[in-house]
C-alpha cells in the first residue's frame, strides 16, 4: 500500500487503560495525499508495541484525560512550530 501521510513533527501520549500498557497516541503534524494535492493535516495514530496501526482510529476512554492530553499536544505541536499554520491558526472561528 502507498504511503499517503507524511509526518513532520510528532509527539507520543500514553495511553490510559483500558488499553494495554505501553499504548500511545502519536500526534502528528503532516502532509496528507487527498488525491489531487497534498493537504497539511493533524493525525493521531494508535501506537501498539512500538508499532502505528494506520487503520486503527483512536479511542479515548471517558473515564481518563486521555484526549485532553492528545488536545494539548496538538496545540503544543501547532504552537512550536510555524508549520504547517499560521499562528493563531487553531484559535480561528468558522
Amino acid at each position: 500500500m502507498a504511503k499517503t501521510f507524511f509526518s513532520e513533527a510528532h509527539k507520543y501520549v500514553p495511553a490510559s487503560p483500558p488499553h494495554p500498557e505501553g499504548t500511545r497516541y502519536k500526534v502528528s503534524l503532516g502532509m496528507e495525499d487527498w488525491g489531487e494535492t497534498f493537504q497539511p493535516v493533524i493525525k493521531v495514530q494508535m501506537e501498539y508495541r512500538g508499532h502505528v496501526k494506520g487503520r486503527k482510529s483512536p479511542s479515548y476512554p471517558l473515564m481518563a484525560d486521555d484526549y485532553y492530553l492528545v488536545y494539548k499536544a496538538i496545540r503544543e505541536l501547532t504552537q512550536e512550530t510555524s508549520w504547517p499554520l499560521p499562528p493563531g491558526a487553531m484559535a480561528m472561528k468558522r
